[in-house]
């Protein structure tokens, strides 16, 4: 009976030996940070790896991720500059850089950067007419960051980053923003429909311009070609007289020439004369009718005046 209790104490001192053992071995996984106190002092800070505690005197009394953390903001009404109430959510996004910090900073981290979030927000908000809300979204974020990233900088937190999730107005306002965006849809509608049909009136003008000059230029292009034709017939037609001329009165200075001269103008005298009986009924007969021979010694003197005018 006696070996026994032996045997129980002695398994009974091993087993409290393990459990001393295992309370004494803390393994921290990688991007964890634990505060280990002693007797309710602040002792060391322990990161990844294997760390030894003292039984019974040292505790570990806080426990913080070292990851960035995505931390939801919950919806909130805020009121716009132009006394529109919307309601507003995000996302914050932080990082703890001294876990003893966050420890012993604050009482929660977490809970007091989603406050400093949202006061932030609602006081960004207020400066922004309802419009001008859904294009600042950057300038909300950067706001919102700088102030938590300055309050929490004592706490041993990083503020990376703060994203609005969404900016929802009342139902009223998205059905009145909802006909503003479609009479601006409307109006812009009109306004290309208009430009077209200006742009096609000019193109039009400017065509039946572009035409009237082509066929002006063609016109008078067309008047130049006539009038050159013209002046080119008129030159032909002199210098062909001046040749004919030419060669008459070289043919007076021949011989015989001036006899051939005489009986020429003798035909087309008698040759005009018999022209003006067919046509005409009544007749005035010159009183020289018969005296051809006058006429062509009259012609005959001419071309002689001619001929001695040329010789000297």
């Amino acid at each position: 009976m006696e070996g026994s209790s032996t045997t129980f104490i002695l398994v009974g001192v091993i087993f409290l030996g393990f459990i001393l053992i295992a309370s004494m071995i803390k393994i921290v996984p990688q991007r964890t940070a634990i505060i280990v106190e002693r007797l309710g002092k602040y002792r060391a800070t322990f990161t990844a790896g294997f760390q030894i505690l003292i039984p019974f005197f040292d505790k570990v009394r806080y426990r913080h991720t070292l990851k960035e953390q995505a931390i939801d903001v919950a919806p909130q009404i805020c009121i716009t500059r132009d006394n529109i109430a919307v309601e507003v959510d995000g996302i914050l996004y932080l990082q703890v850089l001294d876990a003893q910090k966050a420890s012993y900073g604050i009482d929660n981290y977490r809970f007091a950067s989603i406050q400093i979030a949202q006061t932030t927000m609602r006081s960004v908000i207020g400066k922004l007419e309802l419009d001008r809300t859904f294009e600042e979204r950057e300038t909300i974020n950067v706001s919102i960051v700088e102030a938590v990233d300055k309050a929490s900088e004592p706490w041993g937190v990083k503020v990376t980053r703060y994203e609005v999730k969404n900016i929802s107005p009342p139902q009223s306002i998205k059905d009145a923003m909802e006909k503003q965006m479609r009479a601006e849809r409307e109006k812009r509608a009109v306004i290309a429909e208009s430009e077209g049909t200006k742009q096609a009136k000019i193109n039009n003008a400017e065509g039946d311009k572009q035409q009237l000059i082509k066929n002006s230029e063609g016109e008078m292009q067309k008047r130049i070609n006539e009038a050159a034709g013209r002046a080119s017939e008129i030159e032909q037609l002199a210098k062909a007289t001046a040749n004919g001329l030419r060669a008459i009165s070289l043919a007076i200075s021949e011989e015989n020439g001036l006899n051939a001269v005489n009986l020429r103008i003798a035909e087309q005298y008698l040759t005009a004369f018999a022209n003006i009986a067919k046509t005409n009924n009544t007749l005035i007969i010159p009183a020289n009718l018969t005296d051809i021979a006058g006429v062509i010694a009259t012609a005959t003197s001419v071309f002689n005046e001619t001929k001695d005018k040329k010789t000297k």
